[in-house]
């Protein structure tokens, strides 16, 4: 009898799903409009002089005045440095460059340290460039084509109006797709570039709203344009530096920017654009807009990198630097000083620097109900109560990443707010770094240890791959004094008698 196996697929849409993120929930720094900080706003939570002192880095940067300087915040671990730095980006809005990078990545590229670093410089650097560009925006009345019979050469009218003038305009073949592949009709109001062709409906016309009474709440309503037809407009396009670097360097132009492999660039094309924008810089057609580049974990870059950083802060084109780090007195990479938060003293001097503390209860507690909120879970009193305490007495880390734990729980219990025993049970079942520094000190023979030593059950073992390595030690030493005992006496006398075709004295013996 044949039995039929059959298979079960089970697919999900995930179209809708949205990933929370460490900091997703950071809006903007909190701040004033006089720059003083709010004890809870935008998702941040205390370091009020912190915060206080980005708010007026945030001004240097939208000044756009100031660059070239360095800002280093130091902290504990989970003191909120890089949430100041996401808070900050947020505040600087899409207009304002702000480049992100883990100090560790200048490593794992495929170009130089130095190149790497340079690329996030001139990424963090903006030019506004300015273009005019004559437009025709009205109203349509009226739109005629004539299509032939053959299908060939179409042919068509265009009836557009603002409030004190009509105009009839010629179509071509150009236009008339154009204004199809929009689905532009009478009553709408467009723009047309002139230059490109290309045609942008704005929306629909007020004066012919009573038209339209069956259209959606999205049907956008705009007032019917005044003045002449033909305007001429001001067009403004930000880019940075990198873009127009790598634009330069490749041969296939601006679609190197999707394939990502940039490369190495030349100083040379590098050093044409930077002396082409500050020519447009004077002619008024460019506005240098600098940025702010974030490097976190900054103690991870070696002595070449920070003095690169060093002469880089120097340059025409450098934007604000901000870096992060949790380290104390410790060793410079790269060298054998220790040096404070592990970087190099004429950096350090070069830096203003921001120091953050360690959070209060009531700031934990804060901080925790937000998270909960992002993430959409139910907490009671009693959990949030004791979410605080954990946090307090291990990290707000590990109390934030036992919210969404206690939330499964929760749910194989099916109930929908996280009570005090689902907390209890996450707790014991996930183990904070000292807890678990604890149990691998009580059993630390069961690990294997620098030696290659273990014990499992009554027997201690140690790894065999350390055995050939003291016999490999003991045989050189050895092996040459063996050599040098019996070699030079025999050989010399054997290889002669061998060479001179005289046999042995034992092949005498027998010839004999």
């Amino acid at each position: 009898m044949a039995t039929s196996i059959s298979t079960k697929v089970t697919t999900r849409d995930v179209s809708g799903l949205s990933l929370i993120a460490a900091h997703s929930h950071i809006t903007g720094l909190g701040l004033e409009d006089n720059l003083q900080p709010k004890e809870n706003a935008q998702g941040l939570v205390g370091q009020l002089q912190a915060r206080k002192a980005a708010g007026i880095v945030l001004k240097m940067v939208q000044a756009g005045k100031i660059a070239g300087r360095a800002v280093l915040i130091a902290g504990p671990p989970s003191t909120g440095k890089t949430a100041i730095a996401m808070g900050l980006s947020q505040s600087l809005g899409s207009e304002v460059p702000f480049t992100a990078l883990a100090a560790s990545e200048v490593y794992s590229l495929e170009v130089s340290k130095t190149e790497a670093l340079t690329q996030a410089f001139r990424k963090s650097i903006g030019i506004r460039i300015k273009e005019e560009t004559e437009i025709i925006e009205g109203e349509v009345v009226e739109i005629q084509i004539d299509r032939s019979i053959t299908g060939g050469h179409k042919q068509g009218k265009l009836t557009i109006k603002t409030t004190d003038m009509e105009t009839i305009y010629e179509l071509g073949n150009k236009m008339i797709e154009g204004l199809t592949k929009e689905k532009v009709l009478a009553g709408d109001v467009i723009s047309i570039d002139k230059a490109s062709g290309k045609i942008t409906k704005l929306g629909k016309s007020f004066t012919r709203a009573r038209d339209y009474d069956a259209m959606g709440p999205e049907t956008k309503f705009v007032q019917c344009p005044e003045g002449e037809l033909q305007k001429r407009k001001e067009v403004v396009h930000t880019v940075s530096l990198h873009e127009i670097d790598v634009i330069n360097s490749r041969q296939q132009g601006f679609l190197a920017l999707f394939s990502g492999d940039t490369g190495e660039i030349s100083s040379e094309v590098r050093d044409q654009i930077n002396t082409k924008v500050a020519e447009w810089k004077e002619e008024g057609k460019a506005e240098i807009v600098p940025g702010v580049l974030f490097i976190d974990e900054v103690h991870m870059l070696d002595i070449e990198c920070f003095s690169f950083i060093n002469r880089a802060l120097e340059d025409d084109f450098s934007p604000i630097v901000m870096m992060a780090t949790n380290r104390g007195i410790s060793k410079t990479r790269g060298t054998d000083y220790k040096s404070p938060h592990g970087m190099p003293l004429d950096l350090l001097d070069r830096s203003i620097i921001i120091h953050t503390t360690t959070y209060t209860g009531d700031e934990i507690r804060t901080i925790l109900s937000i998270r909960a909120t992002e993430e959409e879970v139910e907490l009671s009193a009693d959990a949030l109560a004791l979410l605080t305490k954990i946090g307090q007495e291990t990290s707000l880390r590990y109390a934030s990443n036992l919210i969404s734990v206690a939330q499964q729980i929760a749910l194989k219990k099916r109930n929908s707010q996280v009570e005090l025993q689902d907390i209890k049970r996450a707790y014991m079942l996930f183990l904070d770094s000292d807890r678990s520094v604890q149990y691998l000190e009580k059993n630390s023979s069961q690990y294997i240890d620098d030696s290659g030593r273990v014990t499992i059950g009554d027997k201690d073992f140690k790894h065999e791959a350390s055995k050939p390595e003291t016999e490999s030690e003991a045989k050189p030493e050895a092996k040459p004094d063996t050599e040098s005992e019996t070699k030079p006496e025999t050989k010399p006398d054997t290889e002669q008698e061998t060479a001179n075709g005289q046999p042995k004295d034992e092949d005498k013996m027998e010839t004999d």
